[in-house]
């Protein structure tokens, strides 16, 4: 695993460069958790719409509520999603599994007890791969969400109101083994869990609204075999790039405590992004502190190696096997597929359209560039009609094309020292240049072919 150097003096300018080691090893895992789009709510008939709800509290019933004599009913499309979510991440999958509860209290939990998976999770075992290197997946486990807090201020008082239509809402939790050695791939490792929840249809990933929640336990160590015997989880950050500076910020804090000689406090913390700093809530709970046991409300769920074959059927081609497929079939650059790989449905509506072109590539490159503006509710046929129509070039006899490059060419002989510096993006004023002058669209690829052969000259 390799060493990083933690950059420092940002935190108050501290005078601490002479006692830093020239070397930390970052240290993180991640925990994240999002919400299951499905039709009700994880133990009740309660409709599962936190953030479109015409009013507070009126998605609720005493299940949800924690009412005397509420018995709760596992929500089957909710298991069967998490399992698909596990194969998809090449987990395996428990075949006998249950529900536990976690006990404490906070306002937003009206049971005092949140029902979870401990000991038993449905799937375990997997990995995302990414740009920096495989993230395994230690466990993939389905709880049920808590109700959400509201500071406000009524008649002058400032009080904290509970909305619980969020409550008992389907919520999966992946945790990572401390794969993760870096700001960059943690933000990457979190973009492609939250791509693939997409594909599979499971999850809206809202991250503005809470739908998707990131998580990371960090530390450092000067020796990269030894774990600390500390770690400080940053907690409930909804922003891919909140979750990089959050990790910067403490990747600079934990350095300096180090080089001090202090060992940072095994604690909770959250992102000010206003501040531009993480900020303490409270310190870390154990596994022990929520005393788990199963709940006795809810039977053990039992699953045969055929339940889950056919569940693997149901899978989808996934993001990263379609990039490497459209690279082989339509000859679109990787860097072209990402954006349209978002989800399913963007899938789909651009390989019809690489079906129908002449120039998939270059289609998927206007597309993600914006060359062409389009919405998706166009079909195949009118996309490729609005590329045609930006691309069209005019007639123009080769000859003037040649005359009007020299002369291009003759009079602009800074940009040329320029170009031969290396500075290759000067051909975009030579075209435009050639456009002016012409006074016609001339097409690009015969323009740089020309450009090219003058200034070798």
């Amino acid at each position: 695993m390799p060493l990083r150097k933690i950059p420092t003096g940002t935190l108050g300018e501290m005078e601490l460069k002479n006692k830093m080691p020239n070397t930390y090893h970052t240290i993180i895992g991640m925990e994240v958790h999002a919400e299951l789009k499905t039709a009700t709510k994880m133990f009740c008939g309660c409709k599962n719409d936190p953030f479109l709800a015409p009013q507070p509290n009126i998605y609720t019933c005493p299940v949800c509520l924690g009412m005397p004599g509420g018995l709760p009913v596992a929500n089957k499309k909710a298991i069967e999603w998490t399992i698909k979510l596990g194969l998809a991440l090449g987990c395996q999958v428990n075949l006998f599994s249950h529900f536990d509860r976690k006990n404490y209290f906070y306002p937003d939990l009206a049971k005092g007890y949140q029902i979870s998976q401990y000991d038993q999770p449905l799937c375990f075992d997997g990995k995302i791969e990414t740009s920096f290197g495989d993230v395994r997946i230690r466990r993939i486990h389905l709880e049920e969400d808590t109700g959400k807090l509201q500071h406000t201020t009524i008649d002058g008082k400032k009080v904290s109101l509970i909305d619980f239509n969020r409550g008992g809402v389907p919520l999966i939790e992946i945790v990572t083994e401390p794969d993760i050695h870096s700001p960059e791939q943690a933000k990457e490792y979190a973009k492609k869990l939250r791509q693939i929840l997409r594909f599979l249809n499971i999850a809206d990933c809202d991250m503005e609204q809470g739908g998707m929640r990131l998580e990371a336990n960090l530390s450092l160590s000067s020796d990269p075999k030894v774990l600390p015997n500390y770690k400080v989880e940053l907690k409930n950050i909804n922003s891919f790039r909140f979750l990089e500076k959050a990790i910067q910020f403490e990747e600079r804090r934990h350095a300096e405590l180090l080089s001090a000689n202090q060992t940072p406090v095994q604690e909770t913390r959250g992102w000010n992004d206003n501040k531009g700093e993480t900020f303490s809530q409270r310190t870390k709970e154990d596994a022990e502190d929520y005393r788990y046991f199963p709940d006795p409300d809810l039977p053990p769920i039992r699953f045969t190696q055929l339940d889950i074959e056919k569940m693997r059927a149901t899978l989808p081609e996934l993001p990263s096997k379609m990039i490497s497929r459209w690279q082989d079939q339509y000859g679109i650059e990787p860097k072209n597929s990402e954006l349209l790989t978002e989800d399913k449905d963007k899938a789909d509506w651009a390989e019809a359209i690489f079906k129908l072109a002449e120039k998939p590539n270059e289609v998927a490159k206007a597309i993600v560039n914006k060359k062409i503006i389009v919405k998706f509710s166009e079909t195949a046929a009118e996309v490729i009609a609005l590329y045609q129509q930006a691309t069209q070039t005019d007639s123009v006899d080769e000859t003037e094309l040649k005359t009007t490059v020299e002369t291009i060419i003759s009079e602009n002989p800074d940009a040329v020292v320029q170009y031969k510096a290396g500075k290759t993006q000067v051909l975009g004023f030579f075209f435009g240049q050639a456009q002016r002058k012409l006074g016609k669209k001339v097409d690009s690829q015969q323009l740089r072919s020309l450009f090219e052969e003058a200034l070798r000259a």
